[in-house]
């Protein structure tokens, strides 16, 4: 029994609740090694207190990036939930990580020619954005103009193509 005294109940538990790693550490631990509770309690934050993650400051709503092929949508509820999780106190902090966070395009575009001092003021225009989106989307299947490749090298001819053509007609 790894823990001695009174507390052997708490043992049992513990086996049954801990998996993984966790378990491993706490059948390595020497026999009689924890006499109560409190200890075990102590001792396993000490062994696992360096997997806990550093305290989120409000800055870090700069590291917030929309991803390539991401919507406006998604980028603004994943940004808006970091904004709840980091409470940031700068409200012109927030708008300038949000309009630095996004992709180039249309939106990000009219963010910058007319300036925004309110987070809630970019939420309501991206809604408005989204919706104006969706009905382009209703009506013409695409949002963005398909645009067409560049001009480059010439594209290879396929099997049957160079089979049937005649021998010598290059000359």
């Amino acid at each position: 029994m790894l823990i001695g005294g009174s507390d052997t109940v708490y043992c049992k538990l513990l086996m049954s609740t801990l998996a993984g790693v966790a378990l491993e550490w706490f059948v390595s631990l020497p026999d009689e090694h924890i006499t109560t509770f409190d200890q075990f309690t102590t001792l396993f934050r000490e062994q696992y207190l360096i997997n806990r993650a550093p305290p989120r400051i409000s800055y870090d709503v700069f590291g917030i990036k929309q991803y390539q092929g991401e919507s406006l949508k998604e980028f603004l509820n994943r940004f808006g939930v970091q904004v709840v999780r980091l409470k940031p106190t700068d409200e012109a902090m927030t708008v300038h990580a949000f309009t630095k966070g996004m992709l180039p395009g249309p939106f990000s575009e009219s963010l910058l020619r007319f300036y925004t001092k309110t987070f809630s003021e970019i939420r309501r225009r991206a809604l408005a954005h989204i919706a104006a989106d969706d009905r382009v989307i209703e009506k013409y299947g695409f949002v963005d103009p398909v645009r067409p490749r560049a001009k480059g090298r010439p594209h290879p001819m396929r099997v049957h193509e160079a089979t049937t053509k005649k021998k010598g007609s290059g000359k």
